[in-house]
């Protein structure tokens, strides 16, 4: 079915939106924020994450998780000390409208994870690519899959 260029634009910046609210959810550690944006049944491949494509170092290996549904998404831990602070920034989305019930886009990313004292590094500083699907049900566009594909990773 073809989408007019209204309905078009209308969808891509609802999924820009989605997008945005995800990022924020994440750095916020506001776990309802991050659930309301996800497809029920979402699959989320975090595998690789914090993987250097260049040496092969996995430098979060516990961040590896596929995560299926929205209620897999966890709750923001309880403060037992200093948490890692992440901060994402999304660039350049490209976002295919398929119909009026699914979309995919690919967005650029740079992400940095401040580790608490005493962690196996202080800071990475990642770039990479998140590629994703989604889906539009009654409450409006929603997150169904993602999976990162990493460019560049440093530690310092």
């Amino acid at each position: 079915m073809d989408v007019d260029t209204m309905e078009r634009l209308a969808a891509i910046e609802a999924i820009r939106q989605v997008k945005a609210r995800y990022f924020r959810g994440v750095d916020d550690r506001n776990s309802a924020l991050v659930r309301s944006i996800l497809a029920e049944d979402c699959m989320l491949d975090y595998r690789g994450c914090c993987t250097d494509p260049v040496s092969g170092i996995d430098h979060l290996p516990a961040m590896n998780k596929v995560m299926e549904s929205r209620s897999s998404w966890p709750d923001a831990p309880a403060s037992a000390g200093p948490a890692m602070v992440t901060v994402h920034q999304g660039h350049d989305p490209d976002i295919t409208i398929e119909s009026e019930t699914a979309a995919s886009g690919i967005w650029a990313f740079t992400d940095r994870l401040f580790l608490p004292p005493g962690g196996p590094f202080a800071q990475l500083t990642g770039w990479g690519r998140y590629h994703e699907t989604y889906v539009r049900d009654d409450e409006g566009w929603k997150l169904r899959t993602t999976r990162i594909e990493r460019l560049r990773v440093e530690v310092a």
